[in-house]
């Protein structure tokens, strides 16, 4: 299959399961402490809904093995999330997959797929260097940033040099992740940090800004603009727009989450819940 025939391909349907091991798993992964016991603790468990982000990665893997480019020479650049309801403690989820478009960038091209169900609905932005100039839609420029209101709140997280290896296991197996000749082909120095792994660090911290549970996500959209490495400190800053938050994400004075916006469900009664 060439690049120009894989917009509108139907990816099908697909049934994901999974428990409080996988719920608690995650919420590790993305640096959840010990002592928040309703995101590592059986007994009265939430599930972060960031971990849908990783539930959805079939519909990117099934994409990249219909043969139009090399799943190894592909590169995460864009995530967004839209809730519809809360994440359950358990479930087994039907989702459908689509690519819905891809763009002829000129030196490279860009592909995105989106996997809904019940729960949720996932949109994945993949970058493909070097496979450009096919004749096919440069697509749509970003937006506009808005302007934010009040003062910057931050937030930094110091990743663990393990975390990579650590956060693959909740379903991201992109050997970039872990294997250094492959991180080396796509021109990087060692095994780099997964993308999504960086937005649910973001999405757990930012509910302090928002004054909300971190459960209580209903919609996160970023750029992940540049690597982060195990072992970074990442840093998230944000600031209030209306009933969302802008945010971004730096790590070694590089900025490697751009253009975000998060939405949290408002506090009950001023307490978190």
């Amino acid at each position: 299959m060439h690049l120009k025939d894989l917009a509108g391909v139907d990816l099908g349907s697909h049934f994901v399961t999974y428990g409080a091991r996988d719920a608690i798993l995650y919420a590790l992964a993305v640096g959840a402490p010990a002592d928040r016991l309703d995101l590592v603790y059986e007994r009265d468990l939430r599930v972060l809904p960031t971990y849908a982000c990783a539930l959805g990665l079939w519909a990117v893997e099934k994409a990249g093995d219909l043969g139009a480019y090399d799943r190894k020479r592909s590169l995460h650049a864009a995530q967004r999330l839209s809730m519809h309801l809360p994440m359950p403690r358990e479930a087994t989820l039907a989702m459908r997959g689509k690519v819905e478009s891809v763009w002829d960038k000129g030196k490279a091209s860009i592909v995105n797929i989106a996997v809904e169900c019940e729960i949720f609905t996932a949109a994945y932005t993949i970058f493909l260097p070097g496979l450009g100039n096919w004749g096919g839609s440069p697509g749509a420029g970003p937006d506009a940033a808005p302007a934010p209101e009040g003062a910057i709140w931050r937030s930094t997280s110091k990743t663990s040099p393990q975390l990579a290896a650590l956060y693959r296991l909740t379903g991201d197996l992109h050997p970039i992740h872990v294997d250094p000749e492959v991180a080396r082909a796509n021109g990087l120095e060692r095994p780099i940090l997964h993308g999504l792994c960086t937005l649910g660090i973001a999405a757990r911290v930012l509910a302090d800004a928002a004054g909300a549970h971190p459960c209580d996500l209903r919609m996160i959209a970023a750029r992940l603009s540049a690597p982060v490495m195990p072992g970074d400190a990442i840093v998230v800053s944000a600031q209030s727009l209306s009933d969302e938050l802008l945010f971004e994400a730096s790590a070694r004075d590089r900025t490697v989450l751009k253009d975000g916006r998060a939405k949290f469900l408002p506090r009950v009664g001023g307490e978190n819940h």
